[in-house]
């Protein structure tokens, strides 16, 4: 009983400090500026999910677009991805990458074949010895950072054929 009495009395003291606190100009002004904290945070985690909606095409009209299309809404990160290495540097360090890579296979003609890149897109063309051949130089495209899609135009030379 004792106990409860003297609980009662502490938290009636802690609620007095509280109420007088916040009764202050300083209680009050440390209230307002954390609801100001709060409002910002908020405000700026809003403003960066608005930011993603319209990166990713998730914006109401792209969804209500997307289904009325085709039925679904799919996204990846991949168009992220292709945003992020759509400048020409990152297009250069692939293309250099691949082509690093394919010099050092001896199982692919590098310097028959082509590499362009675009937006991570890359394109291999030119005559190669064999389908194997043109399996590997794939293998090695995909295998690099910052490519989406290897595209291949590359073409068997027939047997026989003079190499360049």
């Amino acid at each position: 009983m004792m106990r409860a009495l003297l609980a009662l009395i502490v938290g009636l003291m802690i609620g007095a400090v509280a109420m007088w606190f916040y009764g202050s100009t300083r209680g009050r002004s440390t209230v307002h500026g954390t609801g100001q904290q709060i409002e910002t945070g908020t405000k700026s985690a809003r403003d960066s999910i608005q930011e993603r909606l319209k990166a990713w095409d998730l914006r109401p009209e792209d969804i209500k677009e997307d289904l009325s299309r085709t039925g679904e809404v799919i996204r990846d990160r991949a168009r992220q991805a292709s945003q992020a290495i759509a400048d020409s540097t990152a297009d250069a360090r692939i293309t250099g990458a691949i082509k690093a890579k394919l010099l050092a296979n001896k199982d692919t003609s590098a310097l028959n074949i082509s590499v362009n890149t675009t937006a991570g897109v890359v394109t291999l063309s030119g005559p190669v010895n064999s389908t194997d051949e043109i399996s590997k130089a794939m293998v090695i495209a995909m295998d690099t950072d910052g490519v989406r899609r290897v595209i291949s135009t590359m073409q068997v030379r027939p047997r026989g054929a003079r190499q360049g």
